[in-house]
């Protein structure tokens, strides 16, 4: 078979891929399935290569230093000197056995965590809906999904509601990108392949059914597990100045011990037998026995305090490697930024305002001309946020002191800003209740809500692509009342906040008849009135900004390295103070370099947007030739 070969699934049509695994709405049979799994094996990632106790424990004495106390601790107990002998072997032991517990920890830790991602799939077989453990997917297999699921494997959509992925594990992007059933062209990055849902990604919101065209290693996200194992383990620069240091101390001691055994033996004509004696003395007492027992300790302490902030090192000698960095390479979605979509710009017919407060805590105000103004004045903006939260299903909710939100992350972060306005929720939903509803689709691109007051008035809200929303109004609602539209103040403005690096989403309403109790897109085609326009953004970390200053200061340098968009990449990497922040290379461009391009790029250029595993992979490889230390 051929199937996992295939890496262009993505522009084949839904049906041609059934038929090409031998699939179609019924699933596949069980014994089909039985012996698919037995040519393609289970549908997990290889394990990862580990050491045994006995080799991490001998893998412990694997340094010249070591020998060098080893080969003391053989002399002085040929001479009889057992004390000495028991000081270095007890330094020895003691230093073996901190390494080793440290590093078992660590692979316990991991092994723990690996032990938590285990899934469950519902998949067709034999015409029915059944739920199986993920590893028993096989190439062929049709399987649903739905909100708050993982996908299981590599899936080719065969139908698709509504369905809406967070693939930042992959890509970076930072909101959860809209699928659809429709093939792309076979050269989309892996982040416009809309037609795909790639295993460990989340199912944001909707429902979906895929084909299986990947599993275990061939996935993509096995494709990143291979690279990673094909990666060359550097010495760190710890050990390589302690092998140096070796080599030079082992040298001297020898030059040292020679040229005093030969003056003491021939110039002032001692036995030759109390000079190998005294030789050996002096050698031994040259040896520093007790350094590995305190390097070892002083970095078993940096892993605790690195353990502290909840990273785990495998490795004890790692962790010195942090001390030496010269490069940076990070993510951008949830390691730069907080991953929490947030309303930071509002935009009506006369004013733009800015929004502050990050996150999904309702805290932070609203600015016009940089003042801070009170919405309560703003009757426009206090109708502009009743209807985003009316016109969104997120809910945001608070435990522990944390802010959260149970939902699209865009539309929470509407009602984040409208609960910054002084709105509440259970309030607005019992005076307006909502009666009818179009759901977002890719196809049409928005959403609408009717909702009924108490006095009988029926309004609707819709809020979708600004683009489209656009095209359907003819009016625009300002200060006075409803006004002729103004296209090219909408045009302007949304280049101005995607310019910023936001995201724009816009809001629009119409009357609707007192008795209307349903919704039909001939009730939102036409004749709305736009209200105004949303600028949203995935924030910065405070805490990133700092950090970045303070590598700055240190000499390291700090590159960004994402799937997300080149314009957004490059807004949110001037707010993080990043160097030449307005440079962008793309994983398309970087595909177009040869290898000393490649490096003279790397080490100029420090944000780089629509980029794969791979490009991140050869990016670190080419810093690294050039002598770079980089995390």
């Amino acid at each position: 078979m051929r199937f996992q070969q295939d890496q262009h699934w993505h522009a084949i049509p839904a049906d041609a891929v059934l038929r090409d695994f031998g699939s179609g709405a019924r699933g596949l049979d069980r014994e089909e399935a039985t012996r698919r799994l037995a040519e393609f094996g289970p549908n997990r990632m290889p394990p990862p290569k580990r050491r045994g106790p006995l080799m991490r424990l001998l893998l412990q004495f694997h340094n010249l230093l070591v020998y060098v106390l080893l080969a003391a601790a053989i002399v002085t107990a040929l001479l009889g000197h057992w004390l000495d002998t028991a000081v270095i072997l007890s330094v020895l032991v003691i230093n073996a056995l901190i390494g080793f517990v440290q590093e078992g920890r660590a692979e316990q830790a991991l092994a723990a965590i690996r032990k938590m991602l285990s899934l469950q799939a519902v998949v067709m077989r034999d015409g029915r809906k059944v739920a199986v453990a993920a590893e028993e997917l096989v190439p062929g297999d049709l399987v649903f999904i739905q909100s708050g699921d993982k996908v299981p494997a590599d899936l080719r959509l065969s139908h698709a509601k509504n369905l809406k992925l967070q693939e930042a594990i992959l890509t970076g992007e930072s909101l959860p990108v809209d699928k659809q059933v429709a093939a792309v062209p076979e050269g989309a990055e892996l982040g416009d392949r809309f037609s795909m849902a790639y295993s460990g990604t989340l199912v944001a919101s909707g429902q979906g059914t895929g084909v299986v065209v990947a599993t275990g290693a061939a996935t993509q996200i096995g494709r990143i597990s291979a690279l990673l194992a094909e990666v060359q383990y550097l010495t760190t620069p710890l050990l390589a100045q302690l092998s140096v240091f070796g080599r030079w101390l082992t040298l001297g001691i020898a030059l040292l011990a020679g040229a005093t055994f030969v003056f003491g033996a021939f110039v002032q004509a001692y036995p030759l037998s109390e000079m190998f004696l005294a030789t050996v003395g002096l050698a031994v007492a040259a040896i520093p026995e007790g350094l590995p027992a305190i390097m070892t300790i002083t970095l078993a302490v940096g892993v605790r305090r690195m353990a502290a902030q909840n990273a785990i090192i495998r490795r004890l000698p790692a962790v010195e490697t942090l001390g030496s960095l010269s490069v940076i390479c990070s993510d951008k979605t949830g390691t730069l930024t907080r991953n929490e979509m947030t309303v930071q710009a509002v935009v009506t017919a006369r004013h733009r305002f800015e929004v502050t407060g990050v996150g999904y805590a309702p805290v932070g105000s609203f600015l016009l001309d940089g003042r801070d103004i009170l919405p309560d004045h703003r009757p426009l903006l206090t109708e502009m946020m009743r209807g985003a939260m009316l016109c969104s299903d997120a809910q945001l909710r608070e435990v522990d002191g944390q802010w959260s939100v149970a939902g699209d992350p865009t539309e929470g972060a509407l009602v984040v800003v409208a609960r910054k306005a002084g709105l509440d929720p259970t309030f607005e939903e019992k005076s307006c209740p909502r009666k009818d509803v179009i759901p977002f689709e890719s196809e049409h691109r928005f959403m609408a809500t009717l909702h009924h007051d108490h006095t009988g008035a029926a309004q609707i809200y819709v809020k979708g692509a600004p683009e489209r929303i656009v095209e359907m109004c003819q009016l625009q609602r300002g200060q006075g009342g409803d006004e002729p539209l103004d296209t090219d103040y909408w045009h302007e403005a949304m280049q101005q906040l995607a310019g910023r690096g936001q995201r724009v989403l816009a809001l629009a309403s119409r009357d609707a008849a007192a008795g209307k109790g349903d919704l039909c897109f001939a009730d939102v085609e036409q004749g709305l009135v736009l209200i105004g326009l949303f600028g949203l953004a995935d924030p910065p970390r405070e805490e990133a900004v700092a950090a970045i200053a303070q590598c700055r200061k240190a000499g390291i340098s700090v590159k960004m390295i994402t799937g997300d968009h080149a314009a957004t990449a490059s807004a949110i990497a001037g707010q993080l103070g990043l160097e030449n922040s307005g440079k962008v290379l793309t994983g398309r461009e970087l595909d177009e370099l040869s290898p000393d391009s490649l490096a003279a790029q790397a080490a100029a250029v420090n944000v780089f947007a629509r980029t794969s595993p791979e490009h991140k992979l050869r990016l670190v490889e080419a810093l690294q030739r050039a002598g770079n230390v980089v995390a």
